[in-house]
């Protein structure tokens, strides 16, 4: 069992940008709920405390469900009170009329403001509710001029840990036969590249065993496209990673996929791995001819 657990409450005023700091701490690993009823967070962190699995926890508590809102300070006051939780409370805050002007791009109207329907209104009475709870936040962040992105990179710069790598990529191997993947960044079709398939004894091998391996890369083509494609990588993967992007799929098809860009898969792989990148490799269609002689 964890000794200590990190829990953070994400509150603050509605249309401050409490949806992108959930988003970002998402991507920091932490276990998100958004907009739990307070009384069942004590029953909540039993549970994460008895699963030992759970480190890091970020809880969104807002007015959505005002009925609620009363218990809001009960509860996270006997979480204060714990050994065994760490809590940091983050408040989301904005102008009035940075607020009123977001209600009104979103044509939404305010949670608070059902009976007299003025978004005003319903930005004033939340402003006393929650002064309590904004005096107490270890953080206040006023988004008036913050980008969502920025948000982003103010959350991820406080937040993120050294040893963590939010950016990471997939790159995944496959055949065209079997259609291309819709979730590919960047896809590259190698089928003008000689096909091992057509040597026999290459033929029921893949990409992963050293004779179809070196068939490939010993093509002069192959040498070629490699050079000018890493020089590609090497240029746009830094720009993914500078606009915020989290995961970045680079997909490389053959006819079948199970020679040719295996064998290129593994070599872009261990490339971008030698770079420092966080890298996951998958060859989706690797054995697919393999299963269907067995089936036939």
């Amino acid at each position: 069992m964890t000794d200590t657990l990190e829990l953070v409450i994400i509150t603050g005023m509605s249309g401050a940008g409490k949806t992108v700091v959930l988003q970002t701490f998402e991507d920091l690993g932490y276990f998100c709920v958004d907009n739990m009823p307070p009384s069942l967070l004590p029953k909540f962190w039993e549970l994460v405390k008895e699963s030992g699995k759970i480190t890091k926890v970020c809880l969104v508590i807002d007015l959505r469900s005002r009925v609620f809102f009363d218990e809001i300070m009960s509860a996270i006051g006997s979480l204060d009170n714990t050994s065994f939780v760490t809590t940091k409370t983050v408040f989301l805050d904005a102008d009035d009329d940075v607020l009123v002007s977001r209600y009104k791009e979103t044509r939404r109207s305010h949670p608070l403001a059902q009976s007299s329907g003025r978004v005003m209104s319903g930005i004033k009475e939340e402003r006393e509710l929650l002064a309590d709870i904004r005096s107490r936040a270890q953080w206040i962040v006023n988004t008036s001029k913050t980008t969502p992105r920025e948000l982003r990179e103010m959350i991820l710069e406080k937040f993120q840990t050294d040893d963590e790598h939010l950016f990471h990529i997939e790159v995944v191997s496959f055949g065209f036969k079997y259609a291309a993947p819709i979730d590919a960044d960047i896809m590259m079709d190698v089928r003008f590249l000689p096909n091992p398939h057509y040597i026999e004894n290459l033929r029921p091998l893949t990409g992963l065993d050293k004779p179809v391996y070196d068939y490939v890369m010993q093509q002069p083509e192959t040498e070629t496209f490699y050079r000018k494609f890493i020089d590609l990588l090497d240029y746009v993967t830094p720009g993914y990673k500078r606009e915020g992007k989290t995961s970045l799929t680079i997909a490389i098809g053959c006819t079948g996929g199970q020679h040719r860009s295996v064998a290129l898969s593994e070599r872009i792989a261990s490339h971008l791995k030698n770079d420092g990148y966080p890298v996951n490799i998958s060859h989706r269609d690797k054995d697919k001819r393999k299963q269907a002689t067995h089936r036939s």
